[in-house]
């Protein structure tokens, strides 16, 4: 019996789908504004962090609308989207599910499994931090694995799925701080600000009048899965590989320079080079490129490192913050 091999797509094939992605994830970006208001460098690094197929640590104030850019994320990629509200008392087949048993018509007993909200596309676990360390881990298989384990029997996540985990870093009565390796599963840490003052106004004006701005579906949960899968076969050039290698492994105590790395306490490990190297490319195909570029790496390392190192004692004496620290490592890249 024959077995249908397809065929590689040609250098052509691969620039019109590139071509293609390119004006769908401009209707994407026109579609989160209109409900998203002078948050373009965070939609950019959430639609490279789910381009990338990762999950994605929002930090920010309240009132930033972290909140309300998950969920229209969910509603313009076309993914099934839930919400969990992290507390103290959330346990872990709040998120997972819990098998219930059931007696039948014959009286015969069995369990069924009830899913919990992690059986989505997009889960949105709002004030991660606040959830006990037994629910944190809750979520690091399913956010490696893309599967849970429930009385010994796996299941498996539906494609994609992405775990946008948001966090308030003001109010820290109460709360529980993330674990380093649930932390590092996060592609991206991406830090929400306050608003400029144009765009501050344009969402004042547009919140509080008869009508509010929507967002519509643009790709669906298929099409987000071939863009990723379109992703990882984006050229990236030998020059990139290099900068993502020295900058990675420059931020090691090991490996770095004293200067810099007498502040770090705790360095990246090998998930922040698959890491950069992913989202690399999905930036390029977001600004209508074919191939990634040193920029792109020195662009990203802020969101990718941040919270893949921890600065020590030394550093907080000296007033040195991880963004500066991060900076001083792009240097030799520039």
């Amino acid at each position: 019996m024959s077995v249908a091999v397809s065929q590689p797509a040609t250098p052509a094939d691969f620039v019109k789908e590139v071509a293609a992605l390119g004006e769908r994830l401009q209707q994407v970006r026109e579609s989160i504004g209109r409900v998203i208001f002078g948050q373009r460098d965070v939609i950019d690094h959430t639609l490279i962090t789910l381009l990338s197929g990762g999950h994605a640590l929002l930090i920010g104030v309240p009132g930033v609308a972290k909140t309300r850019l998950v969920e229209t994320l969910g509603t313009v990629l076309g993914i099934d989207d839930k919400r969990v509200q992290c507390t103290p008392d959330l346990m872990p087949a709040d998120i997972l599910g819990v098998e219930v048993l059931e007696e039948g018509e014959q009286g015969r007993r069995s369990f069924r499994f009830i899913k919990g909200p992690i059986f989505c596309q997009l889960l949105m676990a709002d004030e991660i931090n606040r959830a006990s360390p037994r629910t944190q881990s809750a979520l690091l298989q399913a956010m490696q694995e893309r599967r849970v384990s429930i009385a010994g029997q796996s299941y498996n996540l539906p494609a994609p799925f992405h775990v946008f985990a948001t966090q308030n870093p003001l109010e820290q009565e109460g709360t529980y701080s993330l674990p380093e390796a649930q932390l590092d599963r996060f592609l991206m840490q991406i830090d929400m600000n306050y608003p400029d003052l144009e765009s501050e106004r344009m969402m004042m004006l547009a919140t509080t009048g008869e009508k509010e701005g929507t967002a519509v579906a643009v790709l669906s949960g298929p099409e987000l899965v071939r863009a990723q899968q379109l992703i990882r076969r984006v050229p990236v050039g030998e020059s990139v590989v290099e900068a993502i290698l020295s900058l990675v492994r420059s931020g090691r105590i090991e490996h770095g320079n004293p200067d810099v790395t007498r502040y770090v306490s705790w360095s990246p490990g090998p998930r922040a080079c698959q890491a950069l190297m992913l989202a690399c490319r999905a930036r390029a195909l977001l600004q209508g490129r074919l191939a990634p570029s040193i920029d792109d790496v020195i662009a990203l390392a802020r969101p990718i490192l941040r919270h893949r190192m921890a600065l020590n004692f030394t550093a907080r004496v000296d007033g040195v913050t991880m963004d500066e620290v991060i900076d001083r490592l792009c240097q030799p890249l520039a």
